[in-house]
């Protein structure tokens, strides 16, 4: 008997509280760069150990839940909590870049843990969950990104906001708390070895991610440039490009938890990439701002779907035993997509342009149906 999606209260709690505290730092970013006197290269670089650390961190985190239990995303939400207090304390680079790193850690463990225990849910509850989980990340990130707006035009410390965001993370954290979840990686009587992994979906599924991924960062970092400097646009006109991304993105992933619930997912997969494709290729080439905001938005559309999806299918074609590494290993590919996107979109633009920047992200996404997921579905159950 299928039960209902709310199952999943206590991973959803836990996916709130990552887009809780990334939308309050994305929103703090001028501030704390501010306050540790970063230039853009060392901001940048601090980033890139942070996202060092968040890959380091997700390579472990099957170990660490299995150490930590049915209390893993308990005590991993508690770790981000403690550890997203450090960057609004710091005024030296070095430390900066410690914090940061020591956050990423902490999210990176919480977000491989609790992509798993949702896949392990969405196998025993045979409902599909991950669209509806991650949608709320999204709306969470948004919330927090605008209040933290109207914090900073109240004169709040980065510290004061952290703390802030601390009272609703505790909040979350009881649901959390009172929701977990059995470990997801018991080994089976007679089972092989958790290490003998499926790579030829894990690659292909990981290399997915990281297309869109790479999109998404690239798009975000890069959409203001292109309709500020291709297309005349104002500075608050620029502005709504990666808005647009962002609140195209949530809309997606909350609707697509209904959309999948009638049509068969690597249709819906097959069909959001083409989408997010002509997205790009439309933003590209827009002869107008009005244009290239509709072709965001079916970026964002179609992008959004492509992460949760490619999860959720992974997750069930894999063992019980199997999925908080699998999670790992194919959440660790497509990070990796957040920090060659928007290098890759300016190496292009520099030689070529930014409408061929997103002419080359287009590109990317229709590798997806025409050449991943072919591979995928070999081994997909």
């Amino acid at each position: 008997m299928k039960q209902d999606i709310w199952i999943s209260k206590g991973p959803l709690a836990a996916f709130m509280i990552v887009g809780l505290y990334w939308g309050v730092f994305g929103a703090l970013v001028p501030d704390v760069k501010a306050m540790a006197d970063l230039s853009d290269g060392a901001f940048g670089t601090a980033m890139l150990i942070s996202t060092c650390g968040a890959l380091v961190s997700m390579y472990l985190a099957p170990k660490v839940s299995r150490g930590l239990g049915r209390w893993a995303l308990t005590m991993m939400s508690l770790a981000l909590i403690a550890a997203f207090l450090l960057p609004g304390l710091t005024s030296v680079w070095i430390w900066f870049a410690l914090a940061m790193a020591l956050a990423a850690m902490a999210s990176g463990l919480l977000d491989v843990t609790m992509n798993a225990q949702l896949s392990v849910l969405e196998s025993s509850s045979g409902r599909s969950l991950m669209n509806l989980n991650h949608g709320m990340f999204s709306v969470a990130y948004a919330l927090a990104a605008i209040g933290t707006g109207f914090a900073r035009e109240a004169g709040l410390s980065p510290f004061q906001v952290f703390c802030g965001a601390g009272v609703v993370a505790l909040a979350l954290l009881i649901v959390v708390h009172a929701n977990p979840v059995a470990p997801s990686d018991t080994p089976e009587e007679g089972a092989a070895q958790a290490t003998s992994l499926p790579w030829t979906l894990v690659l292909p599924a990981g290399l997915a991610l990281l297309i869109a991924f790479l999109s998404e960062q690239g798009t975000e970092g890069w959409s203001a440039l292109h309709l500020e400097r291709g297309l005349g646009a104002g500075e608050a006109q620029g502005s709504l490009g990666p808005a647009i991304l962002g609140i195209t993105m949530a809309i997606g992933r909350l609707s697509g938890q209904v959309v999948i619930q009638r049509f068969d997912e690597v249709r819906l997969l097959r069909a959001a990439a083409c989408v997010s494709a002509l997205g790009a290729l439309i933003a590209a080439w827009a002869p107008s701002i009005g244009i290239a905001y509709l072709g965001f938005a079916l970026l964002g559309l179609g992008v959004s779907v492509i992460v949760p999806i490619g999860l959720g299918i992974v997750g069930r074609s894999v063992r019980d035993d199997q999925k908080a590494l699998a999670i790992s290993r194919v959440t660790m590919v497509g990070y990796t997509g957040f920090f060659i996107g928007p290098p890759m979109m300016g190496f292009l633009a520099e030689l070529m342009g930014l409408p061929m920047s997103f002419t080359a992200v287009a590109l990317l996404l229709i590798m997806v149906p025409l050449v991943l997921l072919p591979m995928m579905a070999k081994r997909m159950v």
